[in-house]
């Protein structure tokens, strides 16, 4: 393939499913990217996927992989099959774009890196949402020196993630499933980047209050950085209070919605369950694609930086700057792209050869906490971490 800014990346996807249709919209508009390829195992998203992108669809991951055309593989598979599924596009020369949360183990995440690197290919994983254009910009507000050091970061969310159709293995934590695992990797990626990445200690607890959908739905933690500043992570799941009221009422997709919008009716993820959660996945009779227009910056719910001098809120519009008894928005333009900022990093690291950020060590380092998370939990007291990096 050329190089330099015409070269197209010729991209393959592993998993049709939810996280694949939340970076749909990225994928297939932006043009340097070219979908060339899935792996699915069940039948109607591959014959969706075929029909839109005129391009081979798979059973099987190796399938998907054995094809030579192909430059890079989006592990959107479920969480228990990343650490696999990315070792095995790793050695066929495959470029690895890996949704969070990376694997299950550090040691999964350590051979995911090792085959990465003996393979001479990128390794990205995201999205989690410290991609997001306004946490961007609060970083860079913070590196610009003028508010003072961080001090302090508090990051809270209520959702309905609990309540929405889900397949058992995501109400097992053992494999992946619950608001830990699924959810802490968006807070925890945040506020290690605003922080500065190094975590020294993690304290938490998790609720697991629905014996009908057995896995944690909500969780605190309290986060030590080696420098002395320190973190504070809310999140509930059970669908009662929606914090999208702190963001003006839009989504964490970024777009305008209706107080009271939740899946709390749903109870255990039975049969009935899981045709509903296939019928709105790609593929499904009842999928409906992202729409194009009126959309803001994303956001995984409240958070505030806690800055010598200032305090700094990362809003879907900008950031909310707090300084001596007034408040001013410092503005983003609306995204052109949802989740662009996911491909310019791959792209970049791909063809231009630049380091991410969100590369394997800094995810293992994401994911160290959130097993910290789990362990405190579990055992009570502080959990020290030993493989954090800080920012590039």
């Amino acid at each position: 393939m050329p190089d330099g800014e015409n070269r197209k990346l010729r991209l393959g996807v592993a998993g049709l499913g939810r996280a694949f249709t939340v970076m749909l919209p990225a994928l297939a508009r932006d043009p340097r990217i070219v979908l060339a390829g899935a792996a699915e195992p069940r039948a109607e998203p591959r014959v969706r996927f075929a029909a839109e992108f005129s391009a081979p669809a798979h059973e099987t991951i190796e399938a998907l992989c054995a094809d030579a055309s192909i430059d890079a593989v989006y592990i959107a598979t479920p969480h228990q099959h990343h650490a696999a599924h990315a070792q095995i596009a790793a050695q066929h020369g495959k470029h690895l774009l890996i949704e969070k949360p990376m694997a299950l183990t550090l040691d999964d995440c350590a051979a995911m890196i090792e085959a990465a690197r003996k393979a001479g290919v990128q390794l990205v994983v995201g999205h989690s949402h410290s991609f997001d254009a306004p946490i961007a910009r609060a970083l860079a507000l913070i590196e610009s020196g003028e508010f003072g050091r961080v001090r302090m970061i508090t990051a809270l969310n209520y959702t309905d993630f609990l309540y929405r159709p889900r397949r058992p293995e995501e109400l097992d934590s053992t494999k992946g499933g619950g608001a830990v695992f699924n959810q802490a990797a968006h807070q925890v990626d945040i506020v290690r980047l605003l922080g500065g990445g190094r975590v020294a200690t993690v304290r938490a607890a998790t609720g697991a209050w629905d014996r009908q959908r057995p896995t944690e739905g909500a969780y605190a933690a309290l986060l030590t950085f080696e420098d002395g500043a320190f973190a504070t992570l809310g999140y509930n799941g059970y669908g009662h209070f929606d914090s999208d009221e702190f963001m003006d009422w839009t989504s964490e997709m970024g777009r305008a919605k209706s107080p009271g919008m939740t899946a709390r009716h749903a109870k255990s993820a039975n049969a009935e369950e899981i045709v509903r959660k296939y019928e709105r996945s790609y593929g499904g009779a009842a999928y409906q694609a992202a729409p194009d227009s009126g959309l803001a910056h994303q956001h995984f719910g409240m958070v505030v930086v806690s800055c010598e001098h200032a305090d700094l809120r990362p809003l879907p519009t900008g950031v909310m700057i707090y300084r001596d008894g007034a408040a001013r928005l410092d503005p983003l333009p609306p995204p052109r792209i949802p989740r662009a900022e996911v491909v310019d990093e791959f792209y970049n690291a791909v063809v231009h050869g630049i380091a991410p950020l969100h590369d394997g060590a800094w995810a293992m380092a994401t994911q160290e906490v959130i097993l910290a998370m789990l362990r405190s939990a579990r055992e009570g007291g502080d959990v020290r971490l030993r493989h954090q990096v800080g920012l590039r």
